[in-house]
């Protein structure tokens, strides 16, 4: 079982948006190591910064679609294979 660190210093069973939002950061940094992408490289052409990405690649935020479609238009890949995981 995981189990969360929070700002709050409490200790928390991940939900099922904390899973996802990992699986999904995962993926998106698997795409983006397979086409030998930098997380600088991305940020720079998607127009983001390196830390926002990294926040992606990590979970720790819930990007909009619109931010997924950057992502995947970046990746040179549909945003259809971007969330097929």
């Amino acid at each position: 079982m995981l189990i969360c660190f929070t700002l709050d210093l409490r200790w928390q069973v991940p939900t099922k948006k904390d899973i996802y939002l990992k699986k999904l950061g995962k993926h998106i940094r698997q795409l983006r190591v397979e086409k030998n992408i930098s997380q600088l490289e991305l940020a720079s052409i998607i127009n983001k910064d390196r830390q926002s990405v990294q926040r992606i690649e990590r979970g720790v935020i819930n990007p909009s679609v619109y931010y997924l479609q950057e992502i995947a238009d970046g990746l040179e890949i549909p945003l259809k294979e971007l969330l097929d995981f």
